[in-house]
């Protein structure tokens, strides 16, 4: 490991178990941002049974973006909702709400008690294997909140997930856990990217929540 990559693996955690795991409020960037990771939120019987009512009752549809003039549909597919229809856009596409499911206010209530925070949108990702990830990019939308909180909700296959600064290319890699909370707030979408680097050694599913708030 070189001085420019921080790995937070669960044998770290395991080695820093007071430190990292019972401690939510540690932050895991080492400047220019704030990243908690709650670890597992849910018992892992719950958990499963959040996967189960994504994976078959969210509208889902490919992901569409415009990159250099050429419409891309990804794989990976995607669903939006949020409070009222709030126009979303990103990837030069523009999307709209949907109405809240009531296994989705549900993570929504339980994810605002632990961050202490209040969303009234959710961005969902369904990955239907390792194959299919994310590349490097911020949350730094204008519909978005300034310095909000995103509260990053995970079930199923677990994977990695990085951060690299904008300037000097540090990294800080984690594992994100069936049914384990990541919050990123302050300035993170200002100085860091963020990516869910693919692999073919995992082949389940993993349905993503972001919690936001969206601004008029």
């Amino acid at each position: 490991m070189n001085n420019d990559s921080i790995i937070i693996t669960a044998k770290n955690r395991m080695m820093n178990l007071f430190e990292d795991l019972t401690d939510k409020t540690k932050n895991l960037l080492p400047y220019n941002g704030i990243v908690y990771y709650y670890g597992k939120i849910f018992k892992h019987q719950d958990s499963d049974h959040y996967l189960e009512i994504l994976l078959n009752t969210i509208e889902w549809r490919n992901d569409e973006a415009v990159i250099f003039g050429k419409k891309i549909i990804t794989k990976r597919k995607v669903a939006w909702y949020g409070d009222r229809s709030f126009e979303y856009t990103y990837s030069n596409t523009a999307k709209y709400a949907l109405p809240w499911t009531k296994e989705l206010l549900e993570l929504k209530t339980i994810v605002e008690k632990e961050t202490v925070e209040s969303f009234n949108s959710c961005l969902l990702n369904l990955y239907h294997s390792g194959e299919e990830g994310m590349a490097w990019h911020s949350d730094g939308e204008t519909d978005l909140k300034k310095d909000g909180a995103i509260a990053s909700l995970s079930f199923g296959a677990e994977r990695k997930f990085a951060f690299k600064h904008k300037t000097t290319g540090k990294k800080v890699e984690m594992i994100l856990e069936h049914g384990s909370l990541l919050e990123m707030k302050d300035t993170t979408q200002t100085y860091w990217l963020h990516r869910l680097p693919p692999t073919k050694l995992i082949t389940k599913p993993r349905v993503n929540l972001t919690f936001r708030t969206i601004v008029d």
